[in-house]
């Protein structure tokens, strides 16, 4: 047998947690996979996988085996590509996700940029704002806001978004201009309310006074491009960090409110698993992100 194709492919069962979906993500057949596993059972002389109808899991001695095949598998890419390509044009496939506001104003139009520098790196971008299962579906690193909950991951703090609440001048126009956050509290106000795994509302301080809003909502949504697209619609007010809002401010179509108030940073991380082998590529991406966050003055931290 091929050890290394069964060596690949049994990380990419281990990961996806699926045969089935392995062999969609191979491109090959469920078959062949299947076979490339059992082989490699065969000659290591161990059971690697627990399978049940539903679900696909290591055995212990098989979590103990990916661990050390997955580092090797990619210290194998890296000697490559420092042997067939330039040692400044790492090359290969990179699977991120990263928050679709990022991705519209910040990071897809830069990458013209990014491929004229790298151009042997192939980007497959997921954008949304969904919590991602990096090992399931298969995702070298995620960009995200907010604080990493999951201990499992290595996290890199790449800036802190400052943030504000705005709102829209047709929205002001019929609820008044709130004076003090508490305002939007009145029964005349009400927020965006933004469907995050954090949540709202965030604490605002100002000589010694500390307050949240929860305020009441029309609408929830979970996806950024869309709660901002309700707060331009006049739905309610909304909290945004600077960079989403600042051509729209520019243009008039939000209005800053409680500019004298300060409210807590959200950090920027790009999180990726601890027993991956730091592919060159995943370091000049990292790299890459926190030169753009430089760039759009996301005030690094």
């Amino acid at each position: 047998m091929d050890k290394l194709e069964g060596m690949r492919t049994f990380v990419r069962v281990a990961e996806a947690g699926s045969f089935t979906k392995a062999a969609e993500t191979l491109n090959v057949s469920k078959t062949t996979v299947t076979q490339l596993v059992q082989q490699l059972e065969a000659n290591l002389r161990i059971k690697l996988l627990n399978r049940t109808t539903r679900k696909v899991n290591l055995t212990t001695a098989g979590a103990a085996y990916y661990e050390r095949v997955v580092r090797l598998l990619a210290e194998l890419d890296d000697i490559e590509n420092n042997i067939f390509s330039d040692a400044t044009a790492p090359r290969g496939l990179l699977r991120v996700d990263v928050p679709s506001p990022f991705a519209n104003i910040i990071l897809v139009p830069a990458l013209p940029e990014f491929h004229a520098r790298f151009p042997e790196i192939q980007l497959d971008i997921g954008a949304s704002d969904r919590k991602v299962d990096l090992i399931g579906d298969n995702v070298d690193c995620v960009v995200r806001g907010g604080e990493i909950e999951d201990g499992s991951l290595v996290a890199r703090r790449v800036a802190d978004l400052q943030l504000g609440v705005y709102a829209a001048p047709s929205y002001l126009d019929q609820a008044g201009t709130p004076v003090h956050p508490d305002d939007l509290h009145g029964p005349g106000h009400r927020i965006v309310h933004y469907r995050w795994q954090n949540g709202l509302p965030y604490a605002m301080e100002k000589a010694g006074e500390r307050v949240k809003v929860a305020g009441r909502y029309f609408v929830a949504i979970d996806d950024g491009n869309a709660y901002l697209t309700a707060g331009l619609a006049g739905l309610g007010a909304l909290w945004l960090p600077q960079y989403m809002a600042r051509a729209h401010v520019a243009s008039g179509a939000l209005v800053p409110l409680f500019t004298d108030w300060r409210i807590e940073p959200m950090p920027l991380h790009v999180a990726y698993p601890p027993d991956r082998y730091v592919r060159k590529q995943l370091r000049v991406f990292i790299d890459w992100i926190i030169e753009l966050a430089a760039r759009h003055e996301l005030q690094r931290h």
